[in-house]
């Protein structure tokens, strides 16, 4: 599962899809109408707000607001607390989990769609998710990714 911190539009189709598909499988963990997955790591900064659902809520209607700009059809009344991600307290992210996330993205980039990478240049100034504000500080420490330490 992973739930990006970077802005949906940085995405390629492949990635936007199968954010949304787990952020679904997110918001039913959240919700108890799973009995898989209610503790991965990925879900933390969820649950660390106070009304989690309504922010998972916010940080879908983000990647369907991406998905309705490029003409993908995502259904909306999938989304079990519908909020603007704009009117939500944003959650903070390191920046190290940001440049984590980037060179994630590139090397899923340079095999599925190298177009794209244009996108994730220049380092220093990309664009987040508007759920998610950026803090100083390293990779998160829920990030299971083994390539985090490197």
């Amino acid at each position: 599962m992973r739930l990006w911190s970077l802005h949906p539009s940085l995405l390629d189709a492949k990635g936007l899809v199968a954010c949304w598909r787990e952020t679904l499988l997110a918001q039913k963990a959240l919700a108890g109408q799973t009995k898989g997955y209610t503790e991965h790591p990925q879900l933390l900064r969820f649950k660390a707000q106070p009304a989690p659902l309504v922010h998972l809520g916010g940080y879908l209607q983000g990647l369907l607001d991406e998905a309705d700009a490029r003409g993908y059809r995502f259904d909306a009344a999938k989304i079990l607390h519908p909020a603007a991600p704009a009117q939500l307290q944003k959650i903070p992210v390191t920046g190290g989990q940001v440049r984590f996330e980037r060179e994630h993205l590139l090397r899923k980039l340079t095999v599925r769609d190298p177009a794209r990478i244009v996108r994730l240049e220049p380092a220093g100034q990309l664009a987040l998710h508007p759920l998610f504000v950026q803090v100083p500080g390293p990779v998160e420490s829920w990030e299971k990714d083994p390539l985090a330490a490197s």
